[in-house]
């Protein structure tokens, strides 16, 4: 018995693997990076965490999401939350992946946008407002190089420059001067004729870095996230204040009340953040809303600074992970004991664990990195799993990411 039991399971597996389309279609079976997931360990080289979920992209252009996964956000065809990694269906390659709210977007190795997850605003691009378990083609003939997942709303740029939004446009987020229209089922330009090297979708704002390093927001400024001097919204692409030179530019992801916040990096490395700082998001040392660019206190020079909720962070030149704002379930990483939300960082305080990251990014109350060995790790809040590393418990340091190398 057992050894007819053997041979029905080799047939079973090799039947999954013989039928494997070779096609990019996003039904295509899944059975190959299930597999490897079992048997070989993950090599990420970036990785993007979500209000309550994670997903990464491996070096060998495989995507996998982990945590909670209402309406499909995991991509793998369920509806069921994982505590690690799980493939997304499809078989598709990605050279980038963004996840959103409840919702997760990526970019083939082809340079087509897909999306997966909530569809209540057609943030999926699909001409929907269908949700979906498994990735969709974003609707258009543009080849993207990036796509980025916000709360309600994506934001993408093309291999030729050009920003494309579409979802939700309650806040104007989408930049293409409408007043009435709420939303775009597909991608639409943002006016300005601008040429972008990203565009980040944050909350209920946008922003980006334009090719000659120009900073640029736009969508709901009630905080002062657009960083222009001013709390008003802005309909179309409106001028960091500051005549800074930015490497990069993002919108944080908070949607509720107590408003948003953005933050740089400048071509000098030096990290700049602006608009909602009741947390110490804004890192210059007080809880002061700001309506332009503030320095971020200590004097690091940053490789990338990237702006969550309620907390932000960012990895110097030197690959050293520093975090500040919000650290109640240890979004921080600072090694606090759990709970302790009194006071908040409001300067940078180093990651512990001594680890060498090439990239960091925050989710709602998380945050994960890749290291310089291409190893994942996350820390913070893990009710759903979200930290990937199979438990559901909260942490505030480090934790490997289950399978990664």
């Amino acid at each position: 018995m057992r050894a007819a039991s053997l041979m029905s399971t080799i047939a079973a597996v090799a039947g999954l693997i013989g039928c494997r389309d070779d096609s990019s279609s996003p039904t295509a079976p899944l059975s190959e990076p299930a597999l490897a997931a079992a048997t070989s360990a993950l090599s990420f080289r970036q990785i993007s965490g979500g209000e309550s979920h994670t997903c990464g992209v491996t070096t060998d252009n495989r995507a996998y999401c982990w945590g909670q996964n209402s309406a499909g956000v995991l991509g793998n065809g369920t509806t069921t939350n994982s505590s690690r990694p799980k493939a997304v269906a499809g078989g598709l390659h990605f050279l980038q992946i963004s996840a959103g709210y409840q919702h997760t977007c990526g970019v083939t190795t082809d340079y087509k946008a897909y999306c997966w997850g909530a569809n209540l605003r057609s943030q999926l691009g699909d001409g929907t407002t269908t949700s979906r378990s498994i990735p969709v083609a974003v609707i258009s003939g543009y080849r993207f190089r990036d796509v980025r997942a916000g709360f309600l709303h994506t934001c993408g740029v093309t291999t030729s420059n050009k920003a494309y939004c579409w979802g939700d446009n309650g806040y104007n987020q989408l930049g293409d001067t409408t007043s009435g229209v709420g939303r775009r089922q597909r991608p639409f330009p943002v006016v300005g004729g601008l040429s972008f090297q990203q565009v980040v979708a944050g909350g209920l704002h946008t922003c980006g870095v334009t090719t000659d390093h120009r900073g640029y927001c736009w969508g709901d400024g009630s905080t002062g996230q657009i960083g222009d001097g001013t709390t008003s919204r802005r309909r179309a692409p409106t001028a960091v204040a500051g005549g800074l030179l930015w490497s990069q530019v993002a919108a944080g992801d908070r949607h509720s009340a107590g408003g948003s916040h953005s933050c740089g990096v400048t071509t000098t490395g030096r990290g700049y953040c602006w608009g909602g700082n009741d947390k110490g998001q804004l890192g210059d040392g007080t809880t002061t809303r700001r309506l332009k660019p503030v320095a971020v206190a200590g004097g690091l020079t940053y490789s990338g600074v990237t702006p969550g909720s309620e907390h932000t962070c960012g990895v110097t030149t030197g690959g050293l992970a520093y975090c500040w704002g919000w650290r109640y379930y240890g979004a921080l990483g600072d090694g606090s004991p759990l709970g302790d939300v009194s006071p908040p960082r409001l300067t940078p305080i180093a990651v512990v664990g001594g680890l060498s990251f090439s990239r960091l990014n925050t989710g709602g109350a998380h945050t994960c990195g890749v290291t310089t060995a291409s190893s994942a790790y996350c820390w913070g809040a893990n009710n759903a799993g979200q930290l990937g590393d199979d438990t559901q418990s909260n942490s505030s340091g480090p934790v490997a990411v289950v399978g990664s190398n």
